[in-house]
Protein backbone atom coordinates (compact mmCIF):
# COMPACT_ATOMS: atom_id res chain seq x y z
CA UNK A 1 0.00 0.00 0.00
CA UNK A 2 2.96 2.18 0.81
CA UNK A 3 3.99 2.63 -2.47
CA UNK A 4 0.74 4.25 -4.09
CA UNK A 5 0.94 6.69 -1.23
CA UNK A 6 4.73 7.93 -2.64
CA UNK A 7 2.67 8.36 -6.01
CA UNK A 8 -0.25 10.22 -4.67
CA UNK A 9 1.48 12.57 -2.14
CA UNK A 10 3.05 14.24 -4.87
CA UNK A 11 -0.29 15.33 -6.87
CA UNK A 12 -1.75 18.19 -6.04
CA UNK A 13 -6.29 17.64 -5.27
CA UNK A 14 -6.70 19.41 -9.05
CA UNK A 15 -3.98 16.48 -10.15
CA UNK A 16 -5.97 13.89 -8.25
CA UNK A 17 -9.54 14.80 -9.40
CA UNK A 18 -8.48 14.76 -13.10
CA UNK A 19 -7.58 10.85 -12.61
CA UNK A 20 -10.61 10.22 -11.16
CA UNK A 21 -12.96 11.81 -13.56
CA UNK A 22 -10.20 10.49 -16.45
CA UNK A 23 -9.74 7.30 -15.14
CA UNK A 24 -11.96 3.92 -14.99
CA UNK A 25 -12.18 0.89 -12.86
CA UNK A 26 -12.15 -2.67 -14.76
CA UNK A 27 -13.21 -5.99 -12.86
CA UNK A 28 -10.37 -8.78 -13.51
CA UNK A 29 -11.19 -12.56 -12.90
CA UNK A 30 -8.90 -14.80 -11.52
CA UNK A 31 -6.90 -15.93 -14.25
CA UNK A 32 -7.39 -12.58 -16.57
CA UNK A 33 -4.00 -11.06 -18.22
CA UNK A 34 -3.75 -7.53 -17.48
CA UNK A 35 0.01 -7.31 -18.78
CA UNK A 36 1.09 -9.91 -21.36
CA UNK A 37 5.38 -9.79 -21.85
CA UNK A 38 5.93 -8.27 -25.35
CA UNK A 39 2.35 -6.62 -26.29
CA UNK A 40 2.22 -2.80 -25.88
CA UNK A 41 -0.42 -1.29 -23.16
CA UNK A 42 -2.21 1.68 -23.28
CA UNK A 43 -2.72 2.40 -19.36
CA UNK A 44 -1.25 3.03 -16.30
CA UNK A 45 -2.92 0.75 -13.73
CA UNK A 46 -3.75 1.10 -9.65
CA UNK A 47 -4.45 -1.87 -7.77
CA UNK A 48 -7.68 -1.25 -5.59
CA UNK A 49 -8.37 -4.75 -4.48
CA UNK A 50 -7.17 -8.38 -5.53
CA UNK A 51 -4.09 -9.65 -6.13
CA UNK A 52 -2.00 -10.41 -9.19
CA UNK A 53 1.25 -12.19 -9.90
CA UNK A 54 4.29 -11.08 -12.41
CA UNK A 55 6.00 -13.29 -14.28
CA UNK A 56 8.89 -13.42 -16.50
CA UNK A 57 8.77 -16.52 -18.59
CA UNK A 58 5.63 -18.84 -20.51
CA UNK A 59 4.82 -20.55 -16.69
CA UNK A 60 2.53 -18.21 -14.85
CA UNK A 61 3.87 -20.62 -11.98
CA UNK A 62 7.23 -19.30 -11.72
CA UNK A 63 5.91 -15.76 -9.80
CA UNK A 64 8.56 -12.84 -9.32
CA UNK A 65 6.69 -11.06 -7.59
CA UNK A 66 3.22 -10.64 -5.74
CA UNK A 67 0.66 -7.12 -6.51
CA UNK A 68 -1.64 -6.31 -4.29
CA UNK A 69 -3.75 -2.95 -3.27
CA UNK A 70 -2.03 -0.17 -3.83
CA UNK A 71 0.28 -0.93 -6.31
CA UNK A 72 1.09 0.78 -9.80
CA UNK A 73 1.55 -1.63 -12.79
CA UNK A 74 2.26 -0.37 -16.18
CA UNK A 75 4.81 2.29 -15.50
CA UNK A 76 8.06 1.19 -16.91
CA UNK A 77 5.97 0.87 -20.21
CA UNK A 78 4.65 4.13 -19.49
CA UNK A 79 7.85 5.85 -19.35
CA UNK A 80 9.96 4.47 -21.92
CA UNK A 81 7.06 3.51 -24.42
CA UNK A 82 8.60 0.13 -24.60
CA UNK A 83 6.14 -3.19 -24.24
CA UNK A 84 6.52 -4.75 -20.69
CA UNK A 85 9.06 -7.28 -20.18
CA UNK A 86 7.18 -9.62 -18.03
CA UNK A 87 3.30 -10.71 -18.00
CA UNK A 88 1.09 -10.00 -15.09
CA UNK A 89 -2.12 -12.47 -14.15
CA UNK A 90 -4.94 -11.96 -12.09
CA UNK A 91 -4.60 -14.86 -8.98
CA UNK A 92 -7.47 -12.97 -6.92
CA UNK A 93 -10.66 -11.47 -8.22
CA UNK A 94 -8.96 -7.64 -8.46
CA UNK A 95 -10.52 -4.22 -8.98
CA UNK A 96 -7.54 -1.71 -11.00
CA UNK A 97 -8.37 2.02 -11.52
CA UNK A 98 -6.32 2.55 -15.29
CA UNK A 99 -6.06 5.67 -16.86
CA UNK A 100 -5.64 5.76 -21.03
CA UNK A 101 -1.50 6.35 -21.49
CA UNK A 102 -3.08 8.83 -24.13
CA UNK A 103 -5.43 10.75 -21.60
CA UNK A 104 -2.21 11.22 -19.46
CA UNK A 105 0.09 12.64 -22.53
CA UNK A 106 -2.78 14.78 -23.35
CA UNK A 107 -2.94 16.06 -19.46
CA UNK A 108 1.43 16.48 -19.91
CA UNK A 109 1.05 18.60 -23.06
CA UNK A 110 -1.70 21.25 -21.62
CA UNK A 111 -0.52 21.10 -18.21
CA UNK A 112 3.22 20.95 -17.00
CA UNK A 113 2.89 21.47 -12.87
CA UNK A 114 0.93 18.25 -13.36
CA UNK A 115 4.03 16.53 -16.36
CA UNK A 116 6.46 17.29 -13.40
CA UNK A 117 4.73 16.18 -9.95
CA UNK A 118 3.60 12.88 -12.20
CA UNK A 119 7.09 12.57 -13.16
CA UNK A 120 8.50 13.04 -9.88
CA UNK A 121 5.62 11.30 -8.73
CA UNK A 122 6.69 7.66 -10.12
CA UNK A 123 10.49 8.78 -10.11
CA UNK A 124 9.73 8.21 -6.04
CA UNK A 125 7.25 5.03 -6.71
CA UNK A 126 10.23 3.41 -8.84
CA UNK A 127 13.23 4.49 -6.33
CA UNK A 128 11.19 2.85 -3.49
CA UNK A 129 10.48 -0.44 -5.61
CA UNK A 130 14.28 -0.73 -6.49
CA UNK A 131 15.36 -0.20 -3.14
CA UNK A 132 12.93 -3.01 -1.86
CA UNK A 133 13.95 -5.63 -4.53
CA UNK A 134 17.64 -4.66 -3.53
CA UNK A 135 16.73 -5.44 0.05
CA UNK A 136 15.27 -8.44 -1.23
CA UNK A 137 18.58 -9.51 -2.77
CA UNK A 138 20.52 -9.00 0.82
CA UNK A 139 21.75 -5.84 -0.19
CA UNK A 140 19.98 -3.60 1.55
CA UNK A 141 20.33 -2.05 4.96
CA UNK A 142 18.09 -3.12 7.32
CA UNK A 143 18.26 -0.03 9.82
CA UNK A 144 16.29 1.95 6.55
CA UNK A 145 13.88 -0.43 5.64
CA UNK A 146 10.75 1.55 7.34
CA UNK A 147 12.25 4.96 6.32
CA UNK A 148 10.65 7.39 4.26
CA UNK A 149 12.26 10.77 3.84
CA UNK A 150 10.39 13.56 5.45
CA UNK A 151 10.10 15.52 2.45
CA UNK A 152 7.76 12.79 0.88
CA UNK A 153 6.07 11.78 4.35
CA UNK A 154 4.69 15.44 4.08
CA UNK A 155 2.41 14.38 1.22
CA UNK A 156 1.75 10.49 2.65
CA UNK A 157 -0.97 11.48 4.67
CA UNK A 158 -3.00 13.81 1.72
CA UNK A 159 -2.32 10.49 -0.53
CA UNK A 160 -4.10 8.25 2.14
CA UNK A 161 -7.03 9.96 1.32
CA UNK A 162 -6.52 10.57 -1.44
CA UNK A 163 -6.53 6.97 -2.56
CA UNK A 164 -9.37 6.85 -0.16
CA UNK A 165 -10.88 8.81 -2.67
CA UNK A 166 -10.60 6.40 -5.36
CA UNK A 167 -11.87 3.75 -3.70
CA UNK A 168 -14.79 5.57 -2.70
CA UNK A 169 -15.37 6.58 -6.20
CA UNK A 170 -15.27 3.33 -7.67
CA UNK A 171 -17.37 1.37 -4.84
CA UNK A 172 -20.38 3.37 -6.48
CA UNK A 173 -19.79 2.01 -9.93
Amino acid sequence: MKRVLFFLGQLNDRDVEWMLNNGSKANLSVGDKLISKGEEINNLFIILSGKLAVYTSDDPHQVIATLEAGEIVGEMSFLESRPPSVSVIVTEEAVVYQIPREAINNRFRTNMEFKANFHYALALFLSNRLRKTTDQLGYGNPEEEDYIDTNVLDGVAKAGSRFGQILHKFSEV
